[in-house]
């Protein structure tokens, strides 16, 4: 779950990005949007929301939000689309092998709100 100050905006920036990854929005009222798969409740869902607490959203330091895909040309795709819908790069996609390995293949960005996320491989090849 991450926080935004506006949720429409941040549905329209994430509604592509999970379609890409083949995950639906779930459930949505006036303070949240999940995506995730309605036909499997073991899948791990992604909520975006305002804060309960009513104050504006902001973002811890040290907090990530990682996805898991399964090429490297899905990270490069899915961090290319979220450049191009206004994310800012926080690390272009790349073999990162000090973090989890050779193979460890991964991209980085801020969301619309400056939420940290990453489109990482485990199994990437040199030329994915």
């Amino acid at each position: 779950m991450v926080g935004t100050r506006h949720l429409a905006k941040a549905r329209a920036f994430y509604v592509p990005l999970f379609e890409q990854m083949g995950l639906a929005v779930c459930y949505e009222d006036e303070q949240v949007v999940s995506w995730g798969n309605k036909d499997d409740d073991t899948v791990p869902r992604f909520f975006v929301c305002y804060p309960f607490d009513g104050e504006p959203a902001s973002v811890g330091n040290g907090a990530m939000v990682a996805f898991r895909v399964h090429r490297g040309a899905d990270v490069d795709q899915l961090h290319a689309m979220a450049i191009e819908a206004g994310a800012k790069d926080e690390g272009s996609p790349g073999f990162r092998p000090e973090s989890y390995g050779d193979r460890f293949y991964v991209g980085y960005l801020r969301d619309l709100d400056g939420n940290k996320l990453a489109f990482a491989c485990y199994d990437a090849k040199a030329n994915p």
